[in-house]
């Protein structure tokens, strides 16, 4: 063949090859393009899917699907055998859990471990293990505290029951001939011993009861005021209503005297104890010596104990009576203490409590989205528990089973699949720190930030039968609202109510009476890591009991041996109905999350939340902080500017083409990354690992939250304080980062399109 023949025949295959290119490329077009007609956005083929809205009939088969005798069932099944963190039962529950997930139709489940700090008793050597003594002078044991709360049901005769603890307590064993009482404990309670008594604790052992604050702040202020060793007691008052309570278990849900609070002492930052900041793989830096050196894990010996025992401890107490405020509600005199009441009597604390470093395992079931596939909607609940666990967390954990398998079912039927990914997330060491999710957050911070819409948190499902309660960062109020509104009351005979938004309104009405009242956050469960880490908005939702009459820190078989199925099923929640309402708002916030076109926030929630926070700092701090040169007028000001720039992206929302997929990503994509905005970097004064800026624990109580935390924290006691100037600099510091913070989170709300550096 000539050349010219050889080139003629390539030109003919090149031509056929581009025309077949061509119609192809005319035929994509053609069939997924956009085009512009009378200047609207047309979407045909793949973006018609795109921007279809969720099926306005799904959210029904959700929560009718839902069903009491499961859930019951679950708990059963979760509370057969104690499941403490670490344990081969602990792993045992993640495992089931994956394979319950794998069998109702989930697309992926798996498991990550991490090898991390717990602390144990000795519970095999009785010689060795942790004991309260009182002796007589002659060295002779006059009384010695029990090494396990007693067997009052046959449910709890089981094997591998922790006896009492507090976790990661310093071990050793220590006396005294003074024995005081510092009523809750606190940084106020310690205080005012210190000046209106001429008690000095130094070198004593302590006294302190439950509720008020966390339990680590607790020992950290004993400790930091020179204590030796700090016991800690449940006392009637705050556990058994005021003392008067007949029914206590087994024949009601009140603490009986036995009843004895397990709980971690850990404090200062949240996670694996060895590895702050960053997840505890194989490869992790690690603090040396099993966290004994570090500055956050306890120096002094600290002991739970029931308010039987505390009552005999306090019999054997001698000093001036305590003022009312500090009397508890056991039939005794409380005194101050100090020497106890007889000549050369001690008292001894013997603790061998240890750390060690074992694994824990998370695990995750996966229901992939269908148009969104890398936006996820998490939720979750931890599995490990101090002993039976009853209430926290497996009443969460069974209404997660039951939810899981409603929507799993859906999926396998292929009635319906969720727009967005959703995540059900089993934690593992929760009850030492929250060091399951922690960890998990720290090892997929970065993934985590730029694609989750929220993390919804169920604890604990029901606590009790009154109404809903809601902890919430302001993004999640309008959305939980609309759920409890969908949702009939549980409580059948009380007509007054229609649906679970009613009661709730009802019982827990905000200040103007314009909504529910949302508790606030503090450092409470698996939630945190995700607000004060990632800046990801978070839900924690529950049935709880009427806190209007009963004033109660919690619920009173809180962490006990006695916390069992009995309790929950007799006493609590008669027919599972509250845990089924809890599972049904749960679940549709989940499904809204998941399935709308638009992600339903009302950012202008926010503005609110944010003028509230300066209203108060105004009403407590005011003129303080302008008399050293703070204008809190400023921070008003910032903060109408983000109300303004929330407002116009509102409006915005409410007129955007729903037909366009990219406007709705990029409405949704501020929606989601405005939460972030708040997050600054550096951390708070003091504390670099918690980075919110508007939500954080107290620094003197973790179970207690504030708006702009730094600058409350930072203002406590500052007055007359020995580094005043220095810490008014720190103030007026972090005073800046809020307004700069909030102005960089207002940009995050203006008009893409329209938007310039100012």
């Amino acid at each position: 063949m000539s050349p010219r023949s050889q080139n003629r025949r390539k030109f003919l295959l090149l031509a056929v090859v581009a025309a077949i290119v061509g119609l192809v490329i005319g035929l994509l077009i053609g069939r997924f393009g956009i085009r512009s007609d009378n200047d609207d956005y047309k979407i045909t083929g793949i973006s018609e899917t795109f921007v279809q809205d969720a099926d306005p009939y799904i959210s029904a088969e959700i929560m009718d699907n839902i069903n009491s005798e499961n859930i019951r069932q679950y708990l059963r099944e979760l509370t057969e055998h104690p499941h403490l963190a670490g344990t081969d039962a602990d792993y045992k529950q993640a495992k089931d859990l994956q394979e319950f997930w794998r069998s109702v139709g989930l697309d992926e489940t798996f498991i990550t471990p991490y090898d991390v700090l717990l602390s144990y008793p000795e519970t095999k050597d009785e010689s060795k293990m942790n004991r309260i003594f009182v002796y007589d002078s002659a060295g002779q044991v006059v009384w010695k505290s029990a090494l396990y709360e007693p067997i009052l049901d046959p449910s709890e005769n089981k094997s591998n029951v922790v006896p009492p603890f507090n976790a990661y307590s310093a071990s050793g064993d220590v006396s005294s001939t003074d024995l005081v009482y510092v009523n809750y404990g606190r940084v106020e309670d310690f205080r005012w011993l210190a000046q209106n008594t001429d008690i000095n604790i130094t070198g004593k052992i302590v006294l302190a009861r439950y509720g008020k604050n966390f339990r680590g702040d607790k020992a950290y202020q004993a400790e930091i005021l020179g204590a030796k060793g700090i016991i800690l007691y449940s006392d009637p008052e705050d556990y058994a209503n005021n003392g008067e309570a007949t029914q206590v278990y087994p024949h009601g849900w009140f603490l009986p005297e036995s009843g004895t609070q397990r709980g971690t002492i850990f404090r200062g930052y949240i996670g694996d104890p060895l590895t702050p900041g960053y997840p505890a793989t194989e490869t992790a830096y690690r603090l040396k010596g099993n966290g004994t050196n570090s500055v956050v894990l306890p120096k002094i010996p600290c002991h739970p104990i029931g308010y039987g025992a505390a009552k005999i401890l306090l019999s054997y107490m001698s000093g001036d009576q305590v003022p009312a405020s500090w009397r508890g509600g056991l039939n005794i005199t409380y005194r101050f203490g100090g020497p106890l009441k007889q000549s050369g009597w001690k008292i001894r604390m013997r603790i061998s409590t240890k750390n060690t470093r074992k694994k824990m395992h998370n695990v995750f079931g996966v229901i992939r989205g269908s148009i969104e596939p890398d936006r996820y909607v998490l939720l979750g609940n931890h599995l490990d528990a101090w002993v039976f666990g009853a209430i926290d967390p497996s009443s969460g954990t069974a209404v997660m089973k039951e939810v899981s398998r409603v929507m799993g079912n859906l999926v396998q039927q292929k009635k319906w699949r969720p727009r967005r990914t959703i995540i059900f997330c089993g934690w593992g060491a929760e009850e030492f720190k929250l060091i399951g999710s922690t960890e998990w957050v720290e090892q997929y911070i970065k993934n985590l930030g730029s694609r989750s819409v929220a993390y919804l948190n169920l604890d604990i499902a029901s606590e009790g039968n009154y109404s809903m309660r809601l902890r919430a960062t302001p993004l999640m109020r309008s959305v939980t609202y609309a759920a409890a509104k969908k949702v009939p009351n549980p409580e059948e005979t009380d007509t007054r109510f229609k649906t679970v938004y009613d009661k709730w309104m009802y019982a827990f009405p905000n200040a103007d009476k314009s909504r529910p009242r949302d508790f606030r956050l503090g450092l409470l469960s698996d939630y945190a890591s995700f607000i004060q880490r990632a800046g990801i908005p978070v839900a924690d939702f529950r049935y709880t009991y009427n806190r209007n009459e009963l004033k109660l820190p919690s619920y009173p078989l809180y962490h006990s041996k006695y916390e069992t199925f009995k309790a929950v099923d007799e006493f609590m929640d008669r027919g599972f109905k509250c845990h089924r309402a809890s599972g049904q708002v749960w679940a549709e916030v989940a499904r809204n999350l998941a399935d709308s076109l638009i992600i339903p926030f009302q950012v202008e929630d926010y503005a609110k939340t944010l003028k509230d926070g300066v209203d108060n700092l105004e009403n407590e701090f005011g003129l303080l902080m302008k008399k050293n040169g703070i204008e809190l007028e400023l921070l008003y000001k910032a903060i109408s500017v983000f109300a303004a720039d929330a407002a116009d992206f509102q409006e915005r929302a409410k007129h955007v083409d729903k037909k366009n997929p990219f406007a709705i990503r990029s409405l949704n994509d501020q929606l989601t990354l405005m939460e972030r905005a708040f997050i600054d970097p550096e951390g708070l004064p003091g504390r670099p690992l918690a980075r919110n800026i508007v939500f954080a624990d107290s620094s003197t109580n973790a179970y207690a939250d504030a708006i702009f935390p730094g600058l409350i924290d930072g203002m406590f006691e500052i007055e007359g304080s020995a580094d005043e100037e220095r810490r008014w600099e720190i103030v007026k510091k972090h005073f800046s980062v809020v307004i700069h913070t909030i102005d960089s989170a207002a940009s995050t709300l203006r008009d893409v399109s329209a938007f310039m550096p100012l």
